[in-house]
């Protein structure tokens, strides 16, 4: 791949609001490009800074003008497509304002995938597993604006907090059951 041509492509993913690309992404945009090609090319696009590593696999185009401050929910939910993710835990109580502590660098993901840590450029993305079943994700999260992910309910997050557990004392009980 030229990196003239990766970056008309770029633009024109970027058009369509498309600025955080897999490594799977990137191969579906340039099919004809060997494994290895593929490899070498973006090795040579991060290291013209037209694209930016964001973590083993994930590749961000920070010069895209559709770049918004939410790309790190982005990169967590291209590290695990297919599967239900959600903002719950102390990143969602923390919305609420319910926590005392405030997670900035960190987002707390629950996963029906596996769990994992991955320390990224733009903040450290935590997920934790649930076998919650799928009805039951679906009834405890919503969709708010044009956030990349859905975010927990209060009581989901609290609840999420107390199953995998995490820390109870941080939480600010009387601003939690408070209406």
């Amino acid at each position: 791949m030229k990196q003239s041509i990766a970056m008309k492509q770029l633009k024109v993913w970027d058009k369509n609001g498309h600025y955080v690309f897999t490594k799977h992404d990137v191969a579906k945009i340039f099919p004809d490009d060997s494994e290895k090609s593929l490899s070498a090319a973006l090795n040579r696009l991060v290291k013209a800074n037209i694209l930016q590593r964001a973590c083993k696999g994930i590749y961000v185009n920070e010069n895209a003008k559709s770049f918004r401050n939410d790309t790190i929910e982005r990169i967590a939910k291209a590290l695990r497509p297919g599967e239900y993710n959600y903002v719950s835990l102390e990143s969602m109580l923390s919305e609420y304002g319910v926590i005392s502590q405030i997670p900035i660098d960190r987002l707390t993901v629950m996963t029906t995938g596996r769990k994992g840590t991955y320390n990224t450029s733009y903040g450290t993305i935590e997920f934790t597993h649930t076998k919650r079943s799928t009805l039951d994700i679906i009834q405890s999260i919503y969709r708010t604006g044009d956030r990349p992910l859905r975010v927990a309910t209060k009581e989901t997050a609290w609840r999420d907090l107390k199953r995998v557990g995490r820390n109870i004392d941080l939480v600010n009980k009387e601003e939690l059951f408070n209406e």
